[in-house]
């Protein structure tokens, strides 16, 4: 099959990024001819506020060269990763006139809330989910700290809603998670067209040993909405027999982190650390702990705890609720430390039902979250893409997680050779 992945790649480098640079290594690898079309937002300066408001909405230069690639490399299935904000959702009408196919992950909750995020001011916020212009973003500054930035993500959201593009040009829609399938089917994506198809891992860390396992592990950044405030709390006291709690990763929160491990010593700061130092620790925990305020998207960490055979503690909340459950550990509601507290307890306290979780959290990692399976669950949408751009039938076609694509109104019937089209690059 030829593929063409299109991505605008972050400042910072993020995990749409790294989902990108693994799924593009994922298919070529099982023989498919991938190409790819990539925009940087270190661009984003070159254009001035009313280009990019411009660019942000409908940009014609980058669906021309995407017209064009498609075009000359006969491309099958056009997949879309980010589109904001250089590459604008003009590509996709841009890719589907040349007879390919469109698919978009949402990697995020872009089409519902102008930050992605559904979260605002140390609380979830949906104020914007539904309306067709996001007024609340706007008047919040939810994009960047900025309203006109807000403004111009707001604009492009209600333009496309009102062309009908997310219905017209997207042959087939991939969210992470079942929660996320159903929120962005309030917004404007037509759920008969959508997929669950989670992340998964390139490279598979054999569960460590379970007898030597002991303690409690975070992982993540020291942001608000992770609940590492509610973290703390849960382990305030220096008194307690209960377990050590590891925490790694750096960010806001981290004079915070330094005072609590400082003055308890059942609390260590290890910082930031590279995924090898994570998995590491993850091997020699008892379970990880999760305990985020906010939707999540689909987070890697608990993909990696999975793959290590490590039991999870999370919130009960958004996305986390379609991946934790008590068969791989446990779920809290969120922002209660003591009840965070009482299930780590818990689990802490029965070695064979922590060893009992681990292993199904393993086996469900090879199942669900593993290169193979992802591979199946994105062939199954391609073809199903294929079968919509067509104007065949979908019914019948094996759909990934188990679910089969609604029937719909018959109306809406890096290799060595270059294989990267990029303005950076020409």
């Amino acid at each position: 099959m030829r593929v063409l992945l299109v991505h605008n790649r972050y400042r910072q480098r993020g995990g749409e990024d790294a989902v990108f640079e693994a799924e593009l290594d994922l298919l070529r690898a099982a023989g498919h001819e991938v190409s790819t079309y990539v925009a940087h937002n270190d661009e984003v300066s070159d254009s001035g506020r009313v280009g990019l408001l411009v660019d942000t909405i409908w940009n014609r230069e980058r669906a021309r060269e995407i017209r064009q690639t498609v075009r000359d490399r006969q491309i099958d299935v056009a997949h879309f990763h980010n589109t904001l904000p250089l590459i604008s959702p003009a590509a996709y009408a841009a890719a589907r006139s040349e007879g390919a196919a469109v698919v978009q992950t949402l990697h995020n909750y872009r089409l519902a809330c102008p930050s992605a995020l559904l979260f605002r001011d140390g609380a979830v916020c949906e104020k914007c989910l539904g309306k067709s212009i996001a007024w609340p973003a706007i008047r919040h500054a939810c994009y960047r700290g900025s309203r006109p930035a807000s403004a111009a993500v707001a604009a492009m959201l209600f333009v496309h809603r009102l062309r009908g593009t997310y219905r017209s040009d997207v042959d087939a829609y991939i969210t992470l998670t079942e929660f996320a399938r159903q929120k962005m089917s309030e917004a404007s994506v037509p759920r008969e067209r959508s997929h669950v198809v989670p992340n998964f891992l390139a490279d598979d860390p054999s569960p460590g040993d379970f007898e030597a396992r002991d303690g409690v592990l975070f992982v993540g950044r020291l942001n608000p909405e992770k609940g590492v405030r509610t973290l703390l709390e849960a382990f305030s006291d220096p008194s307690s027999d209960g377990p050590k709690l590891t925490i790694a990763g750096d960010g806001p929160l981290r004079d915070a982190v330094a005072q609590a491990a400082s003055e308890n010593p059942r609390i260590e700061w290890l910082g930031a650390v590279e995924r090898e130092g994570v998995l590491g620790a993850m091997a020699r925990a008892s379970m990880l702990v999760f305990p985020s305020t906010w939707y999540e998207g689909f987070p890697m960490t608990i993909v990696e705890a999975f793959a290590s055979g490590l039991p999870v503690v999370a919130s009960e909340i958004g996305s986390l609720s379609s991946i934790v459950d008590d068969e791989v550990g446990a779920t809290v509601m969120p922002g209660d430390a003591e009840a965070l507290r009482e299930a780590v307890l818990r689990l802490s306290g029965d070695e064979a039902l922590r060893r009992e979780l681990g292993e199904t959290a393993r086996s469900r990692f090879e199942t669900e979250f593993s290169a193979s399976a992802h591979l199946n669950g994105i062939e199954s949408v391609y073809r199903t893409a294929i079968a919509h751009r067509n104007g065949e039938s979908v019914e019948g076609l094996a759909a990934p997680q188990g679910l089969q694509p609604e029937s719909m109104p018959a109306d809406e019937a890096e290799s060595e050779e270059p294989s990267s089209v990029s303005r950076n690059s020409r």
